[in-house]
């Protein structure tokens, strides 16, 4: 019976550390977002990209909802071109962050996903805001 795991060699060292650094460049975590949703200014914007219920039943605190299919240009007036948006959705199960990660480049916008989604903040133990106050 062959090894899952060693039946394909590892890749060597220096590939490893390019690829692994370049994940952050598209994805952050939810210790790093609480983290800078704590400061005067995160340096993002964060998006909710579940729908409106789900938001309202919980989500992270100052995230904005925004639907990702409801991700257009003109939703993104308000903000400077270079503004980052950060994205989450249910959680790894969900494709909806992807989605509205695809879109948001799209349309020449700075975006990284929140590994973990609304699942990842709640198993980290962090607290959700409730309601339906904040919308892109």
């Amino acid at each position: 019976m062959s090894n899952p795991v060693t039946g394909i060699a590892a890749a060597a060292p220096q590939q490893a550390h390019a690829h692994f650094q370049a994940q952050f460049a598209f994805e952050t975590d939810c210790w790093d977002v609480h983290a800078a949703m704590a400061l005067p200014d995160p340096g993002f914007v964060l998006l909710d990209v579940r729908g409106p219920d789900a938001y309202a039943a919980g989500h992270v605190p100052g995230a904005i909802s925004l639907p990702h299919r409801k991700i257009i240009q003109s939703r993104f007036a308000p903000w400077p071109a270079d503004r980052l948006f950060v994205v989450y959705c249910a959680g790894p199960h969900c494709n909806g962050a992807a989605k509205a990660a695809v879109r948001l480049a799209g349309l020449g916008r700075p975006v990284k996903l929140m590994a973990g989604g609304i699942t990842g903040w709640i198993d980290e133990g962090f607290a959700l805001a409730r309601g339906t106050a904040l919308h892109g």
